[in-house]
């Protein structure tokens, strides 16, 4: 009995349980799977000639039984020995390019010489598959260059031109922000041209042509989002709000990062409030300054201290420095996905976000945030997250929640054509010091929860007006979720590695009111009005390392024709095709209850006797009253990486 082969993924981050289910097909078996058409890439003819094994043959014989649209071979003997017998048929022969410095065997000359003679190639082929890089090429710093005009020059001669290795959980290059979609739209949305077709691993897709074959994160992107225009306007829900500005670009909190998030078409935009020594507001993503600054390399790294109800390491918190000092600071890009390998460039960190710009920008503070945001016409509000009121009251004489009043007061906020002001805190004696102003109070649950007590829902609603929550968690109010991200390690196996299928998953099937992302690009591309169409290709502009689109609207947004590609995705549907054992499934969330809500209320600001010079030793975590230690928040990344499915069913 002959041995039983299997197939495994080629690429290893994927889900390893898929490996060796499923056993190599034949091409006769096409008919047997009624498939309306294929594509046969024949390699190594040379080295089968040489054990007396005919290609020629073998595929004239497939052609009796099975639909062959297109054959693409990377040599040039083979299609001109097949060109004859399929002369009279309508199936289309295909060059494909290998590597540049390759070489091909009928000739003996390098992919890149033929490249320049495409005329030869056009007499024995109707196409030419080339590898993307061919088309839209990259520095070594995995960075886009301008493209090449190879797909102009063959569309001269009337050449077709697939681009090939595309993967939406491979290597790509850091300008597409991780975005699979933002990458398929620059090869047909453009202003230049447009390729005929891709190849996703040899799975090929035609656009405008015969030889079509199905691939998802490729069709969405055709159907929905290309050749429809710019200035489209966004639909009312679900808001896109940035998490930390444009942070899955730029460093978060800094000038770059909002100006960034505001040319993405962000709805709203954030900033959470820390303060300084002398009582400034700014806009930073953590109380210590570390974790986001390089605070650590710099001259104040004596000013580290140890506070236990923040952390067990020691950290140099932002009470321990002035505003002209925190100003000064450089700012640091979030790498969220340490321990992945999510490129190959051994030049940069395998992790990073945008290298390149990973110090750019500067931090601001809480009025120039706001004076930004109100200069913003694209924008519709700003939401403002209050953290540690307690310890910063009892510990440092800092009134966060004042400080906050007043800068909004400064700013304009109050009037009744200001922007929406929205105040968020997972401690629920701040957000009552907002009442009886017209901003919106959303209560931050950074728990992973999987249902709410009735008499907690009532409980939050006496100081809230909607609450933040995880991608995990399930609720039954006015429902905000975080945290959205396009590195395909943050998305569940069954999104496929697309944060456009991610998005719609919680739109169309979770129905959530907005959206907190750290790429307000990607979300805010989603959501363009389908009620408004104007037929003007995408602007494709390379700006500080990443790629700006004016994008156009989703044409399957809200259509009574559906994409089946933006369809939501059947809860435990992944499941079913996996033939080995599960792990045994995890213990439900807990329930969010009245005594999770229940905070102590804020004590006075007092103001605090200024302290010696700054010791060149590590200080001990200041005592706080045992009534306002605050609670031990959750880590809002674990929501990040969290599955869907379990909080989808609960909706």
């Amino acid at each position: 009995m002959p041995p039983r082969f299997t197939v495994t993924q080629g690429i290893y981050s994927r889900n390893p349980n898929f490996d060796g289910a499923y056993r190599v097909i034949t091409v006769d078996a096409f008919k047997q799977l009624k498939l309306p058409g294929s594509w046969l890439n024949i390699q190594h003819d040379a080295f089968f000639s040489q054990h007396n094994l005919s290609m020629r043959n073998f595929v004239l014989g497939a052609s009796k039984n099975v639909i062959i649209n297109c054959i693409s071979s990377p040599e040039v003997n083979f299609l001109r020995v097949i060109a004859k017998p399929f002369a009279p048929t309508k199936t289309k022969l295909i060059f494909r390019f290998l590597d540049q410095d390759e070489t091909e065997p009928s000739t003996n000359q390098t992919y890149s010489s033929l490249l320049k003679n495409l005329t030869f190639i056009k007499t024995f082929a109707s196409g030419i598959l080339v590898p993307k890089a061919y088309i839209w090429p990259v520095d070594g710093n995995l960075y886009l260059q301008p493209h090449t005009s190879i797909v102009i020059n063959a569309h001269k001669i009337r050449l077709e031109v697939f681009a090939a290795d595309f993967a939406n959980d491979f290597v790509f290059a850091y300008s597409y922000s991780y975005n699979p979609v933002a990458e398929y739209l620059s090869f047909i949305d453009n202003g230049d041209f447009s390729v005929d077709g891709y190849s996703e691993y040899m799975l090929l897709l035609l656009l405008y042509g015969e030889c079509a074959l199905n691939g998802d994160s490729v069709l969405h992107t055709t159907e929905c989002f290309a050749h429809i225009g710019k200035n489209a306007l966004g639909q009312a829900t679900p808001l896109v709000i940035s998490h930390n500005g444009a942070s899955g670009d730029y460093p978060g909190f800094t000038d770059i990062a909002y100006t960034k998030a505001i040319s993405d078409v962000a709805n709203v935009i954030d900033c959470n409030v820390q303060m300084s020594k002398d009582g400034m507001p700014f806009c930073l993503s953590s109380i210590n300054l570390i974790d986001s600054t390089t605070v650590a390399q710099t001259v104040y790294s004596t000013r580290t201290t140890k506070v236990l109800v923040f952390q067990k390491n020691p950290g140099i918190f932002s009470f321990s420095l002035t505003w002209d000092e925190i100003q000064g600071l450089t700012p640091l890009i979030s790498n969220p996905f340490t321990s992945y390998q999510l490129s190959r460039n051994l030049i940069q960190p395998a992790n990073s976000r945008n290298p390149e710009f990973k110090n750019a920008g500067k931090l601001v503070s809480l009025s120039d945030f706001l004076a930004l945001a109100q200069n913003a016409t694209s924008l519709s509000g700003v939401v403002i997250s209050i953290e540690n009121a307690l310890y910063l009251a009892a510990n440092q004489g800092l009134s966060v929640t004042d400080a906050v009043l007043e800068a909004l007061d400064k700013a304009g906020y109050n009037s009744k054509t200001a922007k929406k002001v929205m105040i968020e805190s997972s401690d629920s004696s701040v957000l009552p010091k907002f009442k009886g102003k017209n901003y919106e109070l959303v209560y931050h649950v950074n728990e992973i929860i999987s249902d709410i007590l009735n008499s907690t829902i009532l409980d939050i609603k006496n100081f809230s007006d909607s609450v933040l929550i995880g991608k995990k968690s399930s609720f039954k109010l006015h429902v905000y979720v975080e945290l959205f991200r396009n590195e395909f390690v943050s998305q569940d196996w069954d999104f496929f590695s697309d944060p456009i299928v991610e998005i719609n998953q919680f739109v169309t099937a979770a129905t959530v009111d907005g959206l907190v992302t750290d790429f307000p690009q990607t979300a805010a591309s989603y959501k363009m009005n389908p009620q408004v169409a104007f037929v003007v290709a995408v602007i494709v502009v390379i700006q500080y390392g990443v790629l700006s689109y004016v994008y156009a609207e989703n044409r399957c947004l809200n259509s009574t024709n559906l994409s089946a590609f933006l369809s939501a995705v059947p809860p435990g549907g992944l499941l079913q095709s996996i033939a080995t054992a599960l792990p045994p499934a995890e213990p439900p969330a807990p329930v969010f209850t009245d005594a999770d809500v229940s905070e102590p209320a804020l004590p006075p600001a007092v103001k605090i006797v200024p302290s010696p010079a700054p010791s060149t030793t590590t200080a001990s975590s200041p005592k706080t009253p045992s009534s306002v230690v605050p609670r031990i928040t959750l880590s809002a990344f674990l929501s990040s990486l969290a599955m869907v499915v379990a909080a989808l069913l609960l909706f």
